[in-house]
């Protein structure tokens, strides 16, 4: 399978746009001392790290099966997800234990207005970014890309709060509200990783094609059989950008082996033809068989 030179040129974007916005929070938590802007840098690190993981998750994806993976790499991608909800729990751990110092011994900001503004332009960087690699990976079903631009996302959404909480800790004169909004940027990030590692595991366990997948899948197969009785125990799976699909199909008895090969070429030429990197598996059974249930040919 040829690589995607898209997805190639947005996953080394995504390294260069990470170390921007790690640079310029930790900048802003220089400035400020706050416990909370030290939380979203914190976060920003794992967003270098992943984005690396993305580009060699996905890099490995692409290599083509071989002896031992003869079925391909594509689950690589999911691993890459995984790693990223395991690192995000991790820093989670670290912000709420500054967040506890933080709300032993409340400290005012320094710079608080240049620091917060310094923390605006990252958190826009961001969100520009976040929704690129959300739609290029869903686009192209991308699992790793995808993980990458849900967490920049949820990064955002943690960023925005912060903002606002800081800005009234400031106008009202109320230190303690910086370490209280760290606590709950790492429970934010917390429910995060759960998400993340969770949909990935669904990938590494087979999880069928959504349903809608699976009605233009069985549509097809009812319009392009024709010649063949039924088609049933239609069984799918996902693995990254790649879909499995097998199923039996049945025919008359006397039918000749070529005559029921051109039936099955029929079926995955029109499957390929409307849904991309496709596997299709056919196995063909006389009419005694027939299971009356699943697709009837029409």
């Amino acid at each position: 399978m040829s690589s995607n030179p898209l997805l190639f040129r947005i996953a080394f974007g995504s390294i260069a746009v990470s170390l921007i916005v790690l640079g310029l929070k930790l900048l802003a938590f220089w400035m400020t001392g706050s416990v909370a802007l030290y939380s979203d840098a914190l976060e920003s690190i794992i967003n270098v790290v992943t984005a690396f993981a993305a580009l060699g998750a996905l890099w490995f994806s692409y290599q083509p099966a071989d002896q031992n993976h003869p079925y391909g790499h594509h689950k690589a991608e999911y691993l890459s997800a995984v790693l990223e909800g395991v690192l995000i729990v991790l820093a989670a751990i670290s912000i709420l234990h500054q967040a506890y110092l933080g709300f032993l011994d409340p400290r005012p900001l320094n710079a608080p207005w240049q620091g917060l503004t310094v923390n605006l332009v990252a958190t826009t960087i961001n969100a520009f970014w976040a929704l690129l690699l959300i739609r290029t990976g869903r686009k192209h079903r991308s699992p790793a890309l995808t993980a990458d631009g849900g967490h920049l996302m949820t990064d955002v959404v943690t960023s925005a709060g912060v903002f606002v909480g800081l800005v009234g800790a400031i106008v009202f004169d109320m230190p303690l509200l910086d370490p209280i909004l760290a606590g709950f940027v790492a429970i934010n990030i917390i429910w995060m990783g759960w998400k993340l590692m969770r949909e990935s595991v669904g990938g590494l366990m087979d999880e069928a094609v959504p349903p809608v997948t699976l009605d233009a899948i069985k549509s097809i197969i009812a319009t392009e059989a024709e010649g063949a009785i039924e088609a049933h125990d239609i069984r799918t799976r996902q693995a990254g950008r790649a879909t499995f699909v097998d199923f039996h199909l049945v025919v008359a008895g006397d039918m000749t082996v070529s005559f029921a090969h051109d039936i099955c070429d029929r079926i995955e030429r029109a499957l390929k033809g409307k849904i991309e990197d496709i596997t299709v598996t056919i196995h063909v059974e006389p009419e005694d068989k027939a299971k009356h249930q699943g697709i009837v040919v029409l």
